[in-house]
């Protein structure tokens, strides 16, 4: 079950991988200036995530009119994921929970993707600016995607 509605967002430090390498993304750093929707998924290289992160890619205007950064967040390494974002043209920060520290502190755990290992749920959480959890939503399955358009009500209300 993902972090309850009106909770203090956990801070978190994770790295993404830019053109200049490694770099640390910290979300308060982003409170009191934007909103910001956490996109977590399961794995990089995979159908449904593909499909997800490509499709968010296409409406980051959306998000931005409504004043929000959008990250996309797995387990996969920074160097996975830039290699994933540059074969689909993702245009999404990737931030990189290799210790899977951020998938439990938001509570949002797939316990084994086909079978194999612990994977982040494919989930969905608006922050608003004060850093507070304005909206949380964890799918029922990996093969389903968040309610985008309840995301952006979320953001629309602040």
């Amino acid at each position: 079950m993902p972090i309850a509605v009106g909770t203090k967002a956990p801070d978190f430090t994770l790295k993404t991988k830019t053109a200049d390498g490694p770099k640390d993304v910290k979300l308060s750093d982003g409170f009191g200036k934007t909103q910001t929707v956490l996109l977590f998924f399961p794995a990089a290289f995979t159908s449904v995530c593909t499909q997800e992160l490509c499709d968010t890619t296409a409406g980051l205007g959306e998000y931005a009119k409504l004043g929000a950064q959008v990250y996309g967040i797995s387990v996969d390494s920074p160097f996975a994921q830039e290699a994933w974002a540059k074969q689909n043209n993702i245009g999404i920060t990737l931030l990189s929970d290799l210790n899977k520290t951020v998938i439990k502190a938001y509570g949002v755990v797939f316990p084994t993707l086909a079978g194999m290992y612990e994977t982040a749920a494919r989930a969905a959480i608006v922050i608003g600016k004060d850093g507070v959890v304005k909206y949380a939503e964890q799918t029922p399955t990996p093969k389903d995607l968040p309610n985008f358009a309840a995301v952006k009500a979320a953001l629309a209300a602040q």
